[in-house]
């Protein structure tokens, strides 16, 4: 946030009270919204966002990011999702989602939800020609059987 904050970008940030109290919120930023609860918070992102990318980070960025496609896999928003992959961060990660894929524990349709790149103007790129791919069903029983 700071980093765009200097180049003259706009950054909002929403954050809920409780983490507020404990001084992690950034004041320094174009407009900063303070909800109740993460759940509020995250509900606010999705809403004002028009697209979800993940730097590297921890539980709370892997967390948010999953939840995000898993409302993308449900048909809850059709927005780009993605992962910015700085020095080979997500590998394993991606690794693990080919495995699941191949374990027959997550579609190809769902696995293509999430990009990955390793450079940011290719990401952007991808967001700004990105067209939501149509998808059959989110689970098909047939082949469970």
């Amino acid at each position: 946030a700071n980093a765009v904050m200097r180049q003259g970008g706009e950054v909002i940030g929403i954050i809920p009270h409780a983490l507020m109290r404990r001084e992690i919120g950034n004041d320094h930023l174009s407009e900063l919204q303070i909800v109740d609860s993460m759940h509020e918070r995250k509900a606010a992102m999705a809403d004002q966002s028009d697209g979800f990318i993940a730097l590297p980070g921890g539980m709370g960025t892997l967390e948010e990011i999953f939840e995000i496609l898993t409302w993308a896999q449900l048909g809850f928003h059709q927005k780009p999702c993605a992962l910015l992959n700085v020095n080979h961060y997500y590998d394993s990660l991606q690794t693990f989602l080919l495995h699941s894929v191949q374990e027959g524990f997550l579609s190809k349709d769902h696995h293509r939800l999430l990009q990955v790149h390793d450079d940011p103007v290719a990401l952007l790129d991808h967001f700004r020609d990105f067209a939501p791919a149509p998808m059959d069903k989110w689970l098909d029983r047939q082949s469970q059987l």
